[in-house]
């Protein structure tokens, strides 16, 4: 006599993946968060206060971010990258390379001389920061990133004859200090007078940054 086959269990179901994060919710987190670092600090806000200011639960925020160090990196990111998306440094090839120089120093230097952009310096050089390595996260996810995309951009002008440059991401790195320069600093340090970061003086600045750029890297048909 044959023995009986053994019994086969069914096969389990697929894990469900789980309801999708609610992208409101962790939009409303992210805005929540930013506000609130930059009025209070990093040690001055809980998690149940931006859960609060979110109107969501202190649990909804851990569940998209897992803890307040998480959070504090993604909403500078998000922060660098709503100002300067990956838009900005389209090559656009019909445009003459300065006027494109001059769009991304102006779109930048909007960005790093905002006020919330001014506070968020200041609260990323502060010892918790350092200590926490959060500058250093936040350098990889925010300005370095904007310095590849520029430098991509770069890498494209080069190609169409308008740049001749060696070290592409050394340059870009040059671009970005440039635009800074002391308007920036002052502002860091509280010590600029009146409007000086706008109208005429932020033009001037701007305009006289991208034709350095162009003197070092343009080519014959393109330096000032």
């Amino acid at each position: 006599m044959t023995s009986p086959s053994p019994i086969r269990a069914a096969p389990r179901p697929a894990a469900s993946p789980g309801r999708p994060k609610d992208l409101a919710k962790r939009a409303a987190i992210l805005d929540a968060a930013e506000r609130m670092f930059l009025q209070h600090g990093f040690d001055g806000v809980s998690m149940d206060q931006i859960a609060a200011a979110a109107g969501v639960s202190k649990l909804t925020v851990y569940s998209h971010f897992g803890d307040k160090d998480a959070l504090f990196t993604e909403a500078a990111k998000a922060y660098c990258e709503h100002q300067m998306p990956g838009s900005v440094f389209e090559p656009a090839p019909e445009l003459p390379v300065r006027q494109r120089l001059l769009d991304i120093a102006r779109s930048f230097f909007a960005m790093v001389c905002a006020p919330e952009a001014v506070a968020g310096h200041r609260l990323l050089c502060s010892p918790q920061m350092l200590e926490k390595g959060l500058a250093r996260v936040f350098w990889e996810d925010g300005p370095r990133r904007v310095q590849n995309d520029f430098a991509r951009f770069l890498e494209r002008r080069i190609a169409a004859g308008d740049l001749e440059i060696d070290d592409v991401q050394r340059a870009a790195a040059q671009f970005f200090s440039l635009v800074k320069g002391e308007m920036h600093m002052r502002m860091v340090f509280d010590c600029q007078d009146g409007d000086e970061a706008c109208g005429e003086q932020e033009r001037a600045h701007l305009e006289a940054t991208v034709d350095m750029f162009l003197r070092a890297y343009g080519t014959r048909e393109t330096r000032p």
